[in-house]
């Protein structure tokens, strides 16, 4: 076979013809277009018959399809290195795959190491060896007693409210150490530097308080690849069942022996969460607290609620959801800056 036969072409959304082809060759391999990608390519033959795809969002690598007949002919092979390329023309080094469990071999073959794996469901692959071993060792630590009760929480918090505070007191006041995650990928309307800052801000009276970023590692629901499941709810199970195998990693290397979560009244979401955690930590013997959320006279207390207050300019009532400090940032010239972005919005409600 002469690859001179074949070449690789960009395709954008404005080409419907191609940006049809792609869909259908996805749809061929029992694949959903991603609604989340910032590039996609395609390798041809000179019939313009398109015979491979793949795409990206931000440092992962999406939607990859090879049609059955070139199979096993290199083609994947061809595809990943011209997306890799792609990547570290951004400036990204470290690329992340998920993709279906039975594709871990041809990934693994093709130079990524395994992160998580889960049977019939998922696998969770990087292109560094020890990328993840090394987000291990740079979690801080503390002096350890045998007895001590360590718990743990992963928070968003965007922005910081007065149920995100609650929850992390009632951790601090009922257990020696909290290892508190706060989501590093960027796709909230509050940066994360922002939402660290909120959150330093407003527990800086809790003295038992570490504080971690997620990395990378900890999968946000507005990044993880939902297109190769078979509807949102599979795509949720596999997410939550993820997040929840990656974090028992992560519990037992910090010694973790309680995982702090809010219920959420109205996200389905939110208790596929929970429930998965509740399977899997427990059986690790990791105890699963459920908090219920709090409310005020208005309301349940959450982000999203925030958010709609914000975009509906009710910034008085603000003061009944969110902590001072937390208050007199989005007061400030920096937080109005995001309320404008927020206004500009058309949904805010989600979790």
């Amino acid at each position: 076979m002469d690859y001179n036969d074949y070449y690789i072409k960009i395709i954008n959304k404005s080409n419907k013809r191609k940006y049809e082809k792609v869909i259908q060759l996805l749809e061929k391999e029992n694949i959903r277009l991603d609604k989340n990608l910032d590039y996609t390519c395609g390798i041809f033959d000179n019939d313009d018959k398109l015979i491979a795809t793949g795409s990206c969002y931000k440092n992962t690598l999406r939607c990859l399809a090879v049609d059955k007949f070139y199979q096993g002919m290199g083609f994947i092979n061809k595809l990943i290195s011209h997306l890799i390329n792609e990547q570290y023309s951004r400036g990204n080094y470290h690329i992340f795959i998920y993709t279906k469990s039975d594709f871990r071999d041809i990934f693994v073959d093709l130079g990524f190491f395994e992160i998580e794996y889960i049977k019939n469901q998922i696998v969770f692959l990087e292109n560094k060896k020890n990328g993840f071993n090394n987000f291990l060792k740079s979690l801080e630590t503390s002096d350890l007693n045998k007895n001590q009760s360590i718990a743990s929480l992963v928070m968003n918090c965007n922005p910081f409210t007065i149920g995100h505070q609650y929850l992390i007191e009632k951790a601090s006041k009922e257990n020696d150490i909290v290892h508190l995650f706060i989501v590093e990928e960027d796709a909230s309307v509050f940066p994360y530097k922002i939402r660290k800052m909120l959150i330093e801000k407003g527990i800086s009276h809790l003295s038992n308080i570490i504080i971690h970023s997620t990395g990378p590692y900890l999968i946000s629901s507005s990044t993880f690849p939902s297109y190769f499941q078979k509807d949102s709810r599979e795509a949720i199970s596999s997410q939550a069942n993820l997040d929840s195998h990656i974090f028992k990693k992560i519990a037992n290397h910090l010694k973790i022996n309680k995982r702090y979560v809010g219920t959420e009244p109205l996200s389905c979401t939110t208790k596929e969460y929970n429930k998965s955690l509740n399977n899997i930590l427990n059986s690790a013997g990791i105890e699963v607290i459920e908090v219920p959320r709090i409310e005020n006279n208005e309301d349940f207390i959450s982000a999203s609620k925030v958010r709609e207050l914000l975009r509906n300019n009710y910034i008085e009532k603000i003061k009944e959801f969110v902590p001072k400090t937390t208050y007199d940032f989005l007061i400030s010239k920096q937080g109005k800056e995001i309320i404008s972005k927020i206004q500009q919005l058309q949904n805010v409600i989600h979790h």
